[in-house]
């Protein structure tokens, strides 16, 4: 399949390749994330089965985010040299041995081992470092659209898959509900890598982003990213507009991270129903689809991505005022369509902003550096935060107060990022 497309390609007789390295982005996303965002319905029945702490099982989350974050440094220099095919079929190999290993889990080092290590693993080798920076070397002019549609999954995924995860749990014993998803990412992770996955970036097709045609004289036919300049982090390192987008970030995945490991224990805490709480993160996939597509558009309108992404944490820390007064199913609902939405913005936005003030050519090393910082500060303290907290008020009430004052403050903190100061290609 993925042969008889490149030929169509280069022969100009069909769709640009880079729209099928979209699709095939959409749909490894919506697994890896769809899975990822499954795991808050089980926290719920692991507590009470085993009447482990309830930091404890955060915790399982917190080591999964931060294994993540450290191997996307790796998965997104190696992207910068090789095509995406077999880093994200390694990486839907051993996402799917996580989470089928999680249906022999007895201790809390099982949970670290199976969800926090193996699944870490595999999803950053399957996750949106790797398929939103192989996209975004596709496209310049619509590279918000693109990243946007392809983000798109993360929503897709997590509106199919919590819910169904919520009637297993509610109906089967919940380690059914792992082994059901470690066969989904297995079988479907590895047709969508080999069939859409295989090519590395337009000039590899002597065509340049957005699939203008090269000029013969400045196009190298056997250009490929094995044969790249070495890159190097320390640019970025010194770099205050890294910095700036690392603070925003790791606050962004911190609170989404927080809410979405914990809302549907709160709901349920809240008398709201076992499979109507897990629907609320189905709601966050809807919404958090729209914002997603949306956030992409708008930034290929505005003069400056960084107003797109300022909305977007203003939407989310709304979304936790919402949640702070949500005591019914309705109230959970519109706290799930404001902070989806809002939540929508950061995946399309991190590598858009990236894209826009370092160069396409070192997206997925300096896409890796992000997520590591984002995922590994961030979104790792947000799980366990969550949990300490409740552990030590018997409420969720603070964890939600502190999420809405520290989105409020990076929602004025992203206005201060300075554009490049060079033109970029």
């Amino acid at each position: 399949m993925n042969q008889y497309f490149s030929r169509l390609t280069r022969k100009g007789e069909s769709i640009y390749w880079g729209w099928f390295v979209v699709f095939g982005a959409f749909g490894m996303l919506s697994l890896t994330y769809g899975a990822r965002y499954c795991f808050g319905v089980f926290v719920k029945p692991m507590f009470l089965e085993y009447n482990w702490p309830m930091s404890v099982i955060s915790l399982g989350a917190s080591i999964n985010l931060f294994v993540y974050a450290l191997i996307g440094i790796f998965t997104g220099r190696l992207l910068d040299k090789v095509a995406p095919r077999w880093i994200l079929t390694v990486g839907a190999i051993i996402t799917a041995l996580g989470f089928g290993s999680m249906n022999f889990i007895r201790t809390p080092m099982g949970l670290f081992f199976s969800y926090g290590l193996l699944c870490g693993i595999g999803t950053a080798c399957a996750g949106v470092v790797v398929n939103n920076a192989a996209v975004g070397k596709w496209f310049l002019r619509k590279r918000g659209l693109a990243m946007g549609i392809s983000s798109m999954g993360i929503g897709f995924g997590t509106m199919i898959l919590t819910p169904l995860a919520g009637y297993i749990v509610k109906h089967y014993p919940w380690r059914i509900g792992f082994i059901f998803i470690s066969a989904l990412i297995f079988v479907f992770g590895i047709l969508i890598s080999q069939a859409f996955m295989g090519k590395p970036n337009p000039e590899s097709l002597g065509l340049l982003p957005d699939g203008k045609r090269a000029d013969k004289k400045l196009t190298r036919p056997d250009s490929s990213p094995g044969k790249a300049e070495k890159i190097s982090i320390k640019p970025l390192l010194k770099n205050t507009r890294f910095w700036i987008l690392a603070l925003c970030n790791i606050v962004g995945a911190m609170t989404s991270m927080m809410t979405f490991v914990h809302q549907v224990t709160y709901a349920i805490n809240q008398d709201i129903g076992k499979i109507a709480a897990a629907s609320s993160l189905g709601i966050i996939g809807i919404s958090g689809g729209f914002g997603k597509f949306f956030f992409g558009w708008l930034s290929d309108r505005v003069k400056d991505a960084k107003y797109s992404a300022s909305l977007g944490y203003l939407l989310m820390a709304f979304g936790m005022f919402a949640l702070l007064k949500a005591k019914t199913m309705m109230g959970l609902t519109f706290f799930a369509l404001i902070f989806g939405f809002g939540y929508g913005s950061l995946a399309p936005l991190m590598p858009y902003l990236l894209s826009d003030r370092f160069g396409r050519h070192m997206l997925g090393t300096a896409f890796g550096l992000l997520i590591f910082f984002v995922a590994g500060i961030g979104g790792a303290i947000g799980p366990l935060l969550g949990g300490i907290i409740f552990d030590a008020t018997g409420t969720y009430a603070y964890a939600w107060q502190l999420n809405m004052i520290a989105l409020l403050a990076v929602s004025l903190v992203i206005l201060v990022l300075k554009p490049r100061e060079k033109p970029i290609e």
